[in-house]
């Protein structure tokens, strides 16, 4: 066993004080890391980009339900159960949607599809502009914004948009002409009455640690 040498001495004690800077150090850290401990993200006033993805879901629901009570209204008066969609398939397909070689199964599917779509689509600024006008609002105030936003919807659908626009692209104005306007009323206030019923499941809650909520 060799002897300890001064130079060995001096390099163990060159250990032991950089051990001792390096666990204060360490504590040091742990006592910033506690008194600032990292902040979480928020956004600041209001969310749109959130509530836009948010009513592209929900519109899914409020399209299914308009759609479910046009099947069963149909049904009641001795239509077609699926003449909603039929009429709807002349925006893209003209008067020969009407016609018996697009009464058919994958046809209506398809038109079902597109339905619900739209009403996802529609659902962006429904939900949007739902949480500007009534974020906290009361259930019974929420229907009765609901309903107002959907007869907007319903006006502007029907003769600020269709009745110019199926005319010019495929020369005829088939769903305005054969959807009584109560029908399509009352479809878009399904829509919209859904839609304020769902409202809360696409609200906005900021998140908060559980620091916080002691």
């Amino acid at each position: 066993m060799r002897d300890v040498t001064p130079m060995d001495l001096q390099t163990h004690q060159q250990k032991l004080d950089e051990l001792k800077r390096l666990q204060k150090r360490v504590l040091e850290l742990e006592s910033e890391l506690q008194a600032s401990p990292p902040g979480h993200w928020q956004a600041k006033g209001h969310y749109t980009a959130y509530y836009a993805t948010t009513g592209f879901m929900l519109g899914m629901f409020g399209a299914s339900t308009s759609l479910l009570f046009n099947v069963v209204g149909a049904l009641l008066v001795g239509f077609h159960p699926l003449k909603l969609i039929q009429v709807y398939l002349t925006f893209p397909l003209g008067e020969r949607a009407l016609t018996p070689e697009f009464d058919t199964g994958i046809v209506l599917a398809i038109g079902c599809c597109l339905y619900i779509a739209t009403g996802m689509l529609f659902g962006v600024p429904f939900q949007v502009i739902m949480s500007r006008l009534a974020p906290e609002a009361s259930p019974l105030r929420r229907l009765a914004v609901a309903s107002l936003l959907g007869i907007a919807l319903w006006l502007v659908n029907f003769y600020a948009i269709l009745y110019w626009l199926q005319p010019l692209l495929f020369g005829g104005r088939w769903i305005v002409e054969q959807i009584p306007w109560w029908v399509a009323a009352l479809t878009h206030l399904v829509f919209a009455w859904t839609m304020a019923l769902v409202y809360p499941l696409g609200a906005y809650v900021p998140y908060r640690r559980q620091t916080e909520m002691i």
